[in-house]
């Protein structure tokens, strides 16, 4: 595995809290939006200029991820469900059977597919209620 780094979720004030988290850790801020993908993620109106995705280093090989919410496609932010593990694997197979494992008896939120920031992306809760992102970038 080359990386496991946390990945919060945010109400729509993801930029204000990861230059919170830059003022403490240094580092260079990363912003991408939901109008920035080809997509949009499902985004519409005022919500395309969430942040869609969020990185800054915070030490050698871990960086705190995060984003917005999209309310307009079913998201809701609640204690417990405001943050995923987040695995960046070596290879496809390696996401693959990863994924795999950690869907068992769980639930397949993303289905594992081509994404415009990896090859392979895909969100899972485990059994036991933990969310994952698991993904290679290729």
């Amino acid at each position: 595995m080359r990386s496991v780094n946390p990945y919060l979720n945010f109400n729509g004030n993801t930029e204000k809290a990861f230059k919170f988290y830059q003022s403490i850790f240094g580092g260079e801020l990363d912003i991408s939006r939901y109008k920035d993908l080809d997509d949009n993620m499902g985004a519409t109106g005022d919500a395309l200029n969430l942040v869609a995705n969020a990185a800054l280093p915070i030490g050698a090989n871990t960086t705190l991820f995060g984003s917005d919410i999209l309310e307009s496609i079913g998201q809701t932010l609640n204690a417990g469900n405001d943050f995923y593990i987040n695995l960046q694997t070596e290879s496809l197979e390696e996401t693959e059977q990863l994924f795999q494992k950690l869907a068992e008896d769980g639930e397949v939120q993303m289905p594992l597919g081509h994404t415009g920031w990896a090859e392979q992306f895909g969100m899972v809760r485990d059994k036991f209620g933990i969310r994952w992102m698991v993904y290679y970038t290729g």
